[in-house]
């Protein structure tokens, strides 16, 4: 390696924590913090305030067989009228933790959002019956700090693939 690198790299690495003070270990673990708070609180026990503490107001929503939801409002009316009326049906999501992935965003060395990746499972329990496990996708969610903290703007779900028998 050249001298020149090596200063380099000893820059980048002494600066390895990001305008906000946090490295990417610590920026990792607060979005799977956040991830939990938005389905094991939000989606799973249907907690909507909680859920919608986690959006921006013109948050878009992109679905490979839902299609497109435009903002918060339409979201949480979409959860609303959905998993979370009451009715026949309800859903369960559990992240596979080994998949997520967090990729920080810069302006000018200043952190102001993240890309999370990963796959998830979801189950479905009549009120009947036994719960059983549903389809497997990808999630692709653009998080942006915030003057309130982190909120996601962007959301994809994609690739949903039926469970294996």
């Amino acid at each position: 390696m050249r001298p020149i690198h090596t200063i380099y790299l000893i820059v980048f690495l002494l600066t390895a924590k990001n305008a906000t003070g946090q490295s990417q270990e610590e920026l990792f673990e607060l979005l799977r913090a956040k991830d939990s708070l938005l389905f094991e609180i939000g989606f799973n026990q249907c907690d909507l305030a909680q859920s919608g503490a986690l959006l921006t107001e013109d948050l878009e929503f992109y679905h490979d067989q839902g299609g497109i939801t435009g903002s918060k409002a339409e979201f949480m009316q979409v959860m609303r009228s959905g998993i979370c009326s009451g009715g026949k049906y309800t859903s369960r999501r559990e992240l596979l933790k080994e998949s997520l992935e967090v990729y920080p965003l810069y302006d000018n060395s200043k952190l102001y959002g993240a890309i999370q990746m990963g796959m998830h499972r979801f189950y479905e329990r009549t009120k009947e019956g036994p719960e059983r496990e549903g389809s497997t996708a990808r999630f692709t969610h653009l998080w942006l700090l915030t003057e309130d903290g982190w909120k996601i703007k962007r959301v994809l779900s994609y690739d949903h693939q039926a469970p294996h028998k």
